[in-house]
């Protein structure tokens, strides 16, 4: 039966990818799982995977699934899970830091969290900021008078990402993406630009030295290949012992 994954092409491959390439993962929270296209290839794995989601819109048979608001506190017990994969879902929610707190106490220690989000950090979606003042996945303003769960009201930076996470005691161990469009490499040339922009400012802003330090690591990240000329921004993060 076909599910459609309602996000990007590859997203699920890339994702799997970073999940079963992992030991040990033996009991797997999906959420937001719409449909349950990435359920059902866990199913197919024979994992133990709980579906969670507003509502249930399964298209395959999951009796673990909860309903789940993901602003909210997560219903399940502390260090439940061996891994947290939520696709294309961060960016939908009022409370993200909430919910990454979430993620970190279900998790049990060393578990994972995969997450997928459209990659405002490429080029090409930076220059159409620059001159609508709107991200490639939220070309145009939202209707505040019918606000709908579908909204990408918390667009997400890498940085942002990456503080969320660490601050909610995590550590970033992976960085990758979908795929690269063609289209994409058309702003090539402005990466070396942004490079020496973004390390002078990185330098001159920042006085704590042990920030410093760790402001590098940033800066290469930043200026992956993924990162830049990405479409959807996947990482992988551990919940630190």
């Amino acid at each position: 039966m076909y599910i459609p994954e309602n996000t990007s092409k590859n997203t699920h491959n890339k994702v799997s990818d970073l999940l079963f390439n992992t030991p040990d993962i033996k009991r797997v929270l999906d959420i937001p799982c719409g449909y349950g296209a990435f359920t059902k290839r866990l199913i197919d794995r024979n994992i133990e995977v709980y579906s969670g989601d507003i509502e249930n819109m399964l298209k395959v048979e999951n009796p673990r699934f909860r309903v789940t608001d993901m602003n909210e506190k997560l219903p399940f017990e502390n260090g439940f899970f061996d891994a947290v994969v939520c696709i294309d879902g961060i960016e939908h929610l009022e409370r993200q830091f909430d919910f990454s707190r979430e993620c970190w106490r279900i998790l049990k220690h060393g578990g994972i969290i995969i997450i997928s989000t459209p990659n405002i950090n490429s080029l090409r979606s930076r220059w159409r900021w620059f001159l609508t003042a709107h991200h490639n996945k939220c070309k145009s303003p939202l209707n505040e008078e019918k606000p709908s769960a579908l909204h990408h009201i918390a667009l997400l930076s890498f940085s942002h990402l990456r503080y969320m996470l660490h601050r909610a005691g995590f550590k970033i161990t992976q960085i990758t993406t979908n795929r690269i469009k063609s289209a994409s490499w058309l702003y090539v040339l402005w990466a070396p630009l942004s490079y020496i922009k973004t390390k002078r400012v990185f330098k001159k802003e920042e006085k704590d030295s042990i920030q410093k330090e760790r402001n590098k690591e940033i800066l290469n990240q930043l200026f992956l290949k993924d990162v830049l000329f990405g479409e959807t921004l996947i990482v992988k993060a551990e919940k630190k012992v």
